[in-house]
């Protein structure tokens, strides 16, 4: 079976599956994308991106090349830890613009510049193609 980030390789080790490091690079970027998105446009797309970075996380957590797993897992680590701080002190702040303008200061001041050297690292790390399933030695 194969599906979108497989593809059947060419010559003697025809018919084994094989995941290209692009893909694998990209999956593993993903969150990372999703966190700068929704803080440049927070209000509806932060919302959105709560559910839809749990999706994302189940899906790439468990992939198949062990580093995209590390880094979703470091992306979801520092994003639902400073949500969660925000949304915790979000409870207690004024219902001025204001305020809630500052939190999302702070929270972008935190989280693009550790976001923007992930992504770095990302892009700099080797990512090699990667043979699948049983026929794999």
């Amino acid at each position: 079976m194969t599906t979108r980030t497989l593809h059947e390789s060419e010559g003697p080790a025809r018919g084994r599956r094989v995941l290209p490091g692009r893909k694998a690079r990209f999956a593993a970027a993903l969150f990372h994308y999703g966190d700068l998105l929704a803080l440049l446009v927070p209000f509806p797309l932060m919302i959105f991106w709560l559910g839809a970075s749990m999706f994302v996380y189940a899906m790439n957590r468990h992939h198949p090349n062990p580093k995209v797993g590390h880094y979703t897992q470091r992306a979801a680590y520092v994003f639902y830890g400073v949500t969660g701080f925000f949304v915790a002190v979000g409870m207690f702040l004024p219902a001025r613009l204001d305020y809630y303008l500052a939190a999302w200061g702070l929270m972008a001041l935190i989280l693009v510049p550790w976001t923007l050297r992930e992504l770095w690292r990302i892009h700099h790390d080797t990512w090699e193609d990667q043979v699948l399933g049983e026929e794999a030695d």
